[in-house]
């Protein structure tokens, strides 16, 4: 209840900001500064949008009780953190001591670790818990199949659950397809929403969630899906990341830089992250790879991760704690020669969209997730798609460690990610740059 008065709150400012900025204008000016409060947006849209991702409610619509801020929290800027999921959790166990009726719709047991095999008596939420990770049903490629944990033999089953973190919703006018650096098959070649990039729009990411998560069967007015859309373009990690959102699409050159002052050691981080980092995150929404990198990649963030043979090894992952590592599960995957391998991830990324395995390691999809926008990220904690790296230290660490294994993987070439000449690895950072490095992602 306070949550929904807060936000409704906030949006009664926002119309009534709309009518002291008109007082004393004539009617015509009325649109054009309505147009602008609401950065482009209608603020009936935004308005009716912001009630939509608050309401467990909704009028004419058949749901499991969910809204979407109850997975988008406000006050976690609008995502999901480990540290809130338990809140909330020990929260409602401590007042159904109380009040046995008493209700968090966060848990349903569509997210339960045991749905597959108790259905809507499933109870077990230590995914959600203990990571804040969210259940992803795919329907299987024909040419994956799952490997039977107990037979060690190909199973039968026709779909995956793959486990991942629920992203924030702040500056997502800025993500989305961009028309370029194409990856070779859709869906969605240049960029997309969701952590692999399989939808397309707003309005379809919405009922996606509205199908999965809230598990709405009924037909959703597309008006609804529009005005969520209209309130998720009006979020923004800052007031600088809305301008440069309203530049790109004004078609404004030069572009503003959305950067506050910097001190010069977060002068000197941007300077490394420029030379060590921009060639994946780039362009001004920091989510576009640089030709002739990829659009989608590995980072190696699944699980298990990669782990050096040679003794001592040359590089050297944190390993997933065992609560990330229960979700591997190993994979068949048949071959354009008919020939079948088998690989091991906690999640295969677009390869159970597209099928495509076994090509060179970075052409095909297995593990391809798309790129995250770092804006704010000093705010949503913790890190990487399954919420794996707890803090922006582990983060660095972990591309520390993940330049080494690329340098050892591809020697004597020298590949585009670790070289700005093509000739010298001088890309990565080195530990004198770490703090600088550091520094300059806070502020972001």
């Amino acid at each position: 209840m306070k949550l929904r008065f807060l936000l409704i709150a906030s949006g009664l400012v926002l119309m009534s900001g709309l009518v002291m900025n008109a007082a004393g204008n004539g009617a015509a000016d009325v649109h054009a500064q309505a147009a602008s409060a609401c950065r482009g947006e209608s603020c009936g849209a935004v308005l009716r949008g912001l009630l939509v991702f608050i309401d467990r409610k909704l009028h004419g619509l058949d749901s499991n009780g969910r809204s979407c801020a109850d997975c988008h929290m406000p006050t976690d800027n609008f995502q999901l953190s480990p540290k809130n999921v338990e809140a909330r959790f020990a929260l409602l166990q401590f007042v159904r001591q109380f009040n046995p009726q008493f209700d968090d719709p966060l848990f349903r047991p569509i997210d339960a670790d045991d749905f597959r095999t108790n259905g809507e008596h499933a109870s077990d939420f230590s995914n959600l818990r203990q990571n804040a990770l969210v259940r992803i049903e795919f329907p299987l490629p024909p040419k994956l199949k799952l490997v039977d944990r107990a037979t060690g033999l190909a199973s039968s089953e026709i779909s995956v659950d793959v486990w991942r973190m629920v992203p924030t919703v702040n500056d997502v006018a800025l993500t989305g397809p961009d028309g370029l650096n194409a990856w070779p098959r859709e869906p969605n070649k240049t960029g997309g929403y969701q952590l692999d990039a399989r939808v397309g729009t707003l309005q379809d990411q919405a009922l996606g969630a509205f199908r999965g998560h809230a598990e709405i069967r009924d037909a959703v007015p597309q008006q609804l899906l529009d005005d969520v859309a209209s309130f998720q373009r009006v979020l923004f990690s800052n007031p600088r990341v809305a301008a440069l959102s309203a530049a790109i699409e004004a078609g404004a050159t030069p572009l503003p830089d959305p950067d506050p002052p910097l001190t010069e050691l977060e002068e000197q981080g941007k300077t490394v992250f420029v030379r060590a980092c921009a060639q994946c995150h780039g362009g001004p929404s920091m989510t576009t790879a640089q030709p002739p990198i990829g659009r989608y990649h590995d980072i190696a963030s699944q699980c298990p991760r990669p782990v050096d043979t040679q003794t001592p090894p040359r590089f050297v992952f944190a390993p997933c704690s065992p609560s990330l590592a229960r979700n591997v599960r190993t994979y068949e995957i048949t071959l354009v020669n008919g020939t079948t391998m088998r690989r091991t991830s906690s999640d295969p990324g677009r390869a159970l969209l597209t099928g495509f395995v076994g090509g060179p390691a970075p052409q095909d999809d297995w593990q391809k997730l798309d790129v995250s926008g770092l804006r704010g990220i000093s705010n949503t904690a913790p890190y990487f798609h399954n919420n794996s790296a707890a803090t922006l230290e582990d983060v660095v660490d972990h591309y520390t460690e993940l330049f080494k294994r690329i340098r050892i993987n591809t020697a004597p070439a020298v590949p585009p990610v670790l070289s700005t000449n093509g000739i010298d690895f001088d890309r990565p950072f080195v530990p004198e740059e770490r703090a600088a490095l550091l520094a300059y992602l806070r502020k972001l």
